[in-house]
Formats: C-alpha cells, structure tokens, sequence
C-alpha cells in the first residue's frame, strides 16, 4: 500500500513532525525576534544605527559554532533531550537579555542567544529518522519551512505586543513573554517524542568530535571547508575592536584571534584523530560517500538561508529608512518575507522527491540570482508595492533553495545526518553573518546586489560538480548487520 503523507493526521511520524517543527518555530520566534523588534528598541535605547546593526550580527554569529557542537552532540545523545535543552535554555537566555540595561549586556547577551538557532540541526535529525527517503524532501521542507515561519510569527505578533503595553519597556514584556512561552513548551517536547519509531536503530558515528570522511582528498577538504568559520568569528571580532565599533578592547581583540586559531589547530587535529582509522585502512565501496556532496550543499546554505537571515533582520528597518513608513507598518510588511516560507520551503522540497535533487537546485538558484541582481538596482524612488514584490519573489526561490538544500543533507550518510546538517546549518549562519556584515557597510541596493552576485556564483558549482543521490545508502550495526536505506 503506498504511504502518502496525511499532514492532517497527529499520530506516529506525523506526530513527531508537528511537535518538532513547532519546537523549531519557538525557537525562531525568541531568537529571530530581534529584527522586528529593533525598532522599538533601537528608538527605547537611542543606540545609532550602527550599535543596532552590531546587536543583528551578534543576533547570530554564536549560531555558527553551536550548530558545528549541536550537530555533533545530536548524532550522539538524540534529538529528544537536545532540542528540549536548547528550548528551556534559549528562553532563559532571552529573558535576561530582555532586561539588560547597558549595551554591553545587550550584546553580550545577544551573542549568547545565537545558540538557539542550532536547535533547527536537531530537528533535521529527527524527522529524518522518522521519515523515508521518498518522503524526506517535503518531510523535512515541511520542518524547515513552518519552523522558520516563527520569525514571521515574531514580527506579526510582537511589535503589537509591544505597544499594547504603551511604554519604552513594551519590546522587554513581548520578548518575555514569547521567552517563558518557549521553555514550557521545552518541557513539553521532552516528555511528548522519542528519538526513533518503535523498532527502529539509531544509528551513532563510530567516533564523535568531528565529520567521518572516507579519502584523502575528502580529509584535506574538510579541513579547508573550516576556514571560512573561523574568518567569519575573526571578521565579527575585528567590527567589535577599537579599530571600529570599540566594544572589546585590543588585547581581548588580539587573544581572540589567537583562540581562533589554536581552535582551529586542535580542531584539524582532531579530525585527523577521527579519521586516520578511514585514511590508513580504505572503508569499503558500499560505506563511502563523497564530501565534496556535503562542501556544495554547506555553500548553497550559506546563500539560501544566510539570505533569509540577514534580510529577514534589516528589512524593516530598510522599509523605515528608505521609505519612511511607519515601524508597525515596516515590521509587518517584513513579516510577509518570512511568511512565505509556510509553502516555499516546502514546496522546494517536495519538488525535490519529484524531478530531482540537483534539477531542482538549479532551478531555485537561477531565480535567487535573478531576483537580488534586481533588488540590486532598487531606487528610494521605486514604488514601495514593488519592492516589497519583488522581495517576495526573491524569498520564495531562496526559501525553496533552503528546502531544496535539506531535501538532499538526511541522503549523503544516515549516522552522520546531525554533523552534516550542522555544517550546512552552520554555514547558513556563516552567510547571515557575511550578509549582514556586508549591510552594515554598504548601501541596501549594494547589499542585495551581493547576494545576487554570490549566489551565482554557487549556481556553477552546482551546475559542474553537485551529484543527484541514487541507489542505497548502506550503514552497519555494532553486531555487524548491514542495512540497506534506499536513496531513490
């Protein structure tokens, strides 16, 4: 009998669905937040635009090695107890930062609350232990997608919240609220899912602190692949440092780059530690899988969801900027970017189970690329009703991108799904970070320029070296059992 997906129904995988994408969506609504909320607080705090703009690079540059860490620890420990964490956590961390009182704290706090975006790597775990392969592109486009709809939710709900309260301490009572809101349902998560069905194995990585590969040219890969996230933190310090804004002083500026680097270094190390096994005695034909899959996806992340991030932070303010509209006005027309994602995300990913993991990127990408070159060229002078179409446009090919991305992550290597979700995850972080550093330099036609130019540039290396998924993925139980999971 053909299994079709009933999302109507609330029992078994279905179950599992709804109560983890709506996990995903609390998480987004206290941690993306902050963009529709800027106005209210940068006007309740008097900080310049360029203070307002640092605390939307803080907003989510802690994602960057939390999803790395949480990618590792969900393929060990589960997603059950590891999302449950980081919802009770998050609100507790979103809470204080909601009652701060000087910028410091504000940043500081800002930064800390980063880490409750890796609570989407857990979720990508999750279903795909719930989930067939015929089924995982909508599946999980379904998880991403509603989940990521907590940053509309945010900007619908909260700037109203705040003003209802009619005061410059109305933003601190919504961000509260949605904050205590979360860490119940934290404990609710934890007592109502289970890491797997009933009968079914979880599959562990043999070793835990860093990405199995299965060649040489795959180990040397990996290890470049993590440059890019630590010049990412090292770009975030050098904004911070008395070269710029002035928030950390120099010898805590210069020991950051030297932690960076000695990270870094135990990092390579520790990949080699995990891998000399693989290296020195080649994994069999059937258990291999090829990174380079994994790098082209980690970029199409950074552009699909990097994208989401930092346009999903600095539209409204764009809209009260450049077009003077009122803040209710701008947040709740830069809530329709992120609203979208209920049926792009998706839908890219159900596009994806029907003609193609790699078609459908293609697709999606041409459009990302089509769409920013054009905001590129926006003018104060255009119609506001056709930027704001234009940017639905854009959001619909990249919020499909997105899906497209995580149609493909749970098909490379079952028991590493967690990892490579958060690399990928990560590296959509990389891009918020890129993104929004890159806006707070330059002018917003400039910004999205950028984004168009990137984005093609990911598009050839689809094109050229990104392979469709087929045949079985083979992992091995500790007794030796060998299973087969179909990829097509």
């Amino acid at each position: 009998m053909k299994d079709k997906l009933n999302l109507f129904s609330f029992s078994g995988k279905y179950r599992i669905l709804h109560l983890t994408w709506f996990a995903f969506f609390m998480t987004f609504v206290v941690w993306l937040g902050l963009g529709p909320m800027m106005p209210f607080i940068q006007e309740a705090l008097s900080l310049t635009d360029q203070q307002a703009k640092v605390l939307l690079i803080l907003n989510v540059a802690m994602t960057i090695p939390a999803r790395i860490v949480v990618g590792m620890l969900v393929d060990k420990l589960g997603p059950k107890i590891l999302f449950s964490a980081i919802l009770i956590l998050g609100g507790l961390i979103s809470v204080a930062f909601s009652w701060m009182q000087t910028y410091d704290q504000f940043a500081l706090l800002r930064f800390l609350s980063g880490f409750i975006g890796a609570g989407f790597v857990v979720g990508i775990r999750m279903i795909s232990e719930w989930f067939p392969a015929k089924q995982t592109g909508l599946a999980q486009g379904i998880y991403g997608g509603w989940g990521n709809f907590g940053s509309a939710g945010a900007a619908m709900t909260l700037p109203f919240i705040a003003s209802s309260f009619g005061s410059d301490d109305g933003w601190r009572f919504a961000i509260t609220i949605a904050s205590i809101v979360t860490i119940a349902y934290g404990v609710f998560y934890y007592f109502n899912v289970a890491n797997t069905p009933k009968g079914s194995t979880f599959f562990k990585p043999k070793k835990s602190g860093a990405l199995e590969v299965t060649s040489k040219a795959d180990l040397v890969l990996y290890v470049l692949m993590n440059i890019p996230l630590y010049l990412a933190l090292a770009l975030l310090t050098w904004k911070l440092s008395p070269e710029k804004m002035g928030l950390i002083s120099e010898s805590f500026t210069v020991s950051v780059y030297v932690s960076l680097v000695a990270i870094y270094l135990v990092q390579i190390y520790k990949i080699w530690d995990v891998n000399k096994t693989f290296i020195q005695n080649p994994v069999p034909k059937q258990q291999r899988y090829k990174f380079k899959q994994v790098a082209i996806l980690d970029w199409a992340y950074l552009v699909t969801f990097g994208t989401e991030l930092a346009v999903v932070s600095m539209l409204a303010m764009f809209y009260v900027d450049w077009f003077e509209l009122p803040k209710i006005t701008a947040a709740v027309l830069a809530g329709i970017y992120p609203f979208i994602n209920l049926v792009a995300r998706p839908g890219g990913g159900w596009i994806s189970d029907k003609i193609g993991r790699r078609l459908t990127l293609l697709l999606v990408f041409s459009g990302i690329s089509i769409s920013f070159v054009t905001l590129g060229f926006v003018d104060k002078s255009w119609s506001i009703y056709f930027v704001v179409g234009i940017t639905i446009i854009a959001g619909i090919f990249a919020k499909a991108g997105s899906g497209a991305v995580f149609a493909m992550v749970p098909l490379i290597q079952r028991r590493l799904t967690g990892q490579i979700a958060g690399m990928a995850g990560a590296f959509g972080n990389l891009g918020a970070v890129l993104f929004l550093m890159v806006n707070s330099l330059v002018d917003y036609d400039q910004f999205f320029m950028i984004i168009g130019v990137v984005s093609t540039l990911v598009l050839v290396l689809i094109a050229v070296f990104l392979e469709e998924p087929k045949g079985n993925m083979v992992e091995v139980l500790d007794d030796g059992t060998v299973e087969v999971i179909k990829l097509n």
